[in-house]
């Protein structure tokens, strides 16, 4: 059965697999270089990552540099692991507006729950009723308790009461939904400093991660997003969104490489279920033309 990551990145796969085909046609030449940065560059690959590519491309003997490539771009991605959460444990979601916080967070529930964990919502976005709403109804629909205040303004008090809760029962995971912010508005930044405080003053026997949102669609603009969050908490991981046909999947490399923040998921739809736990080896197969059996 071929993934829907394979058919996400069938785009840049198909430009990919061209300036490949062409380079072995024609040789090695600064034309068919020139051709293949162009194209890695465009699937938003990364300046350091294409460098090292061509690099890699122009000091190999014999033809059988797209192995070497491979070898390469699978070790970008392998340089940041994940480092597993013990449980209890809490997921808290930040990003920039429209990255999809509220939707992957009921995805991180639905995904958790069918691992036979007991999972709760908290909806600390305090400044959009929408999203409240939003989680509302994926709650119901995955049966998994959220927490709330409507009339709370402080998405902080949202999560020190949601996490009474939540340790009181004894559940195992705790999904916090947060209010999208611009990277640029230092208050909002400065909110989150405060959540995570919150959370690991007062709740020492859950372990944090923090998970940020990244569009796959925004290219190197997600780049510099992230970048500003890490100027203010600590990143353990990343989702990355919309990746349903549009996207071109290569900022992956510039997540790693340039700000070591490894890949956890990847949004591949709409559905709650369209949520797959990110592979070194599946990614790089994908973008090589070779299907998951």
């Amino acid at each position: 059965m071929i993934s829907k990551l394979f058919n996400s990145l069938e785009k840049t796969r198909r430009s990919i697999a061209e300036s490949f085909n062409i380079l072995q046609k024609n040789k090695v030449s600064i034309e068919t270089l020139d051709n293949l940065e162009t194209t890695l560059l465009s699937a938003d690959i990364g300046n350091d990552t294409t460098t090292e590519i061509i690099n890699l491309i122009k000091n190999s003997s014999g033809d059988n540099y797209i192995q070497y490539v491979k070898e390469y771009m699978l070790s970008v991605l392998e340089s940041n692991k994940i480092e597993m959460q013990p449980l209890p444990f809490i997921k808290l979601i930040v990003g920039v507006n429209g990255t999809g916080k509220t939707t992957t967070a009921a995805k991180l529930a639905h995904h958790y729950k069918l691992m036979g964990n007991d999972v709760v919502l908290v909806a600390a976005d305090t400044y959009r009723a929408a999203a409240l709403d939003q989680l509302e109804v994926w709650s119901n629909r995955i049966d998994v308790r959220l927490i709330s205040n409507q009339s709370a303004k402080d998405p902080s008090s949202v999560i020190y009461d949601g996490l009474n809760a939540s340790n009181s029962e004894g559940s195992q995971i705790v999904i916090i939904d947060t209010a999208g912010r611009l990277h640029n508005n230092k208050n909002l930044m400065l909110e989150l400093e405060k959540m995570k405080r919150i959370i690991l003053e007062n709740f020492k026997n859950y372990s944090l991660g923090t998970i940020v949102t990244i569009d796959s669609t925004l290219g190197q603009n997600s780049l510099h997003q992230a970048k500003a969050f890490l100027s203010y908490i600590n990143i353990n991981s990343a989702v990355l969104t919309k990746m349903d046909g549009t996207a071109k999947g290569g900022i992956v490399f510039g997540l790693s490489k340039e700000l070591n923040i490894p890949i956890e998921f990847l949004g591949v739809g709409e559905n709650i279920e369209d949520l797959e736990k990110f592979d070194y080896n599946n990614y790089i197969n994908s973008l090589f033309n070779i299907p998951d059996a």
